[in-house]
């Protein structure tokens, strides 16, 4: 369990407030903005932040999060400096921040040195969406021996069966993705009858939070999701915001702007 985590969630609680979770992806659009991002977007009202852990195939990723994946890459982000940009962070702010990456570069990293170095870093929790909960004990076991939270990820076509396992795997929340398919912003999640059906489903195969993303990108969106959910992670909408910007100010003033209506 992360520490830090468990007490956003409680504290987010107790005054009946949601998460809001934006996603970024790190040294996009240029270098050096990742910390300051971090920092700005907490000031704006996010309650955790998702950082992306860039790659070359992310298969869960749509065109938006692809293409700042590839200038990260080319901005010299991996990760190496991932885990220093987190460490960086962590001398200007206590916001919990969850990694988001795929299996293979944490495999040739190495799993044990992975989670030393991302509990040293700050690192609060993990998410890697193309590990199947069924091959994931070795990643719980590091995972839990350093208190580094498990996030797995709850989709529409899951059973109920498959939920309540999910949920019971996750360490302190589940992330429920709201269409089938890859991340980016959508105008609706298709059939709404049929979307909050399925957030009623998880709620009530669910002794955890849960919170909800892909597609996610304007305020209406979050009240329809927050009926059910613990909160809400954003972002495409936030990367399109501020994917044209060549500067950390103009950056960093684009996000709070997108984000503060949010709230």
């Amino acid at each position: 369990m992360s520490k830090r985590i468990s007490e956003a969630l409680q504290q987010l609680q107790q005054k009946n407030k949601k998460a809001l979770i934006p996603y970024i992806t790190p040294e996009f659009p240029i270098q050096g903005v990742t910390v300051p991002l971090i920092v700005e977007l907490e000031k704006a009202g996010a309650t955790h932040i998702e950082v992306g852990i860039p790659f070359s195939d992310p298969l869960a990723d749509g065109p938006t999060i692809q293409h700042s994946s590839d200038v990260a890459i080319k901005n010299g982000a991996s990760l190496v400096t991932v885990l220093q940009r987190v460490s960086e962070a962590r001398r200007q702010t206590s916001i919990p921040i969850i990694l988001m990456g795929y299996v293979n570069p944490i495999l040739h990293f190495g799993i044990e040195k992975f989670f030393n170095e991302a509990r040293e870093a700050g690192v609060d929790g993990l998410i890697i969406p193309d590990l199947p909960p069924e091959e994931s004990e070795e990643v719980c076991r590091y995972s839990h021996k350093n208190e580094i939270s498990n996030i797995f990820l709850i989709a529409p076509t899951s059973t109920s069966e498959r939920i309540q396992h999910i949920d019971t795997l996750s360490t302190d929340f589940s992330y429920c993705v709201s269409v089938t398919g890859v991340t980016g912003a959508r105008n609706s999640f298709g059939d709404e009858t049929g979307f909050e059906e399925f957030l009623k489903r998880v709620k009530q195969h669910t002794r955890k939070p849960f919170v909800v993303g892909f597609g996610i990108k304007e305020k209406k969106q979050i009240d329809v999701v927050t009926r059910y959910a613990d909160g809400v992670v954003i972002g495409s909408a936030l990367l399109q915001a501020i994917g044209s910007h060549t500067t950390v100010q103009a950056v960093t003033d684009s996000a709070k702007q997108f984000l503060q209506p949010l709230v």
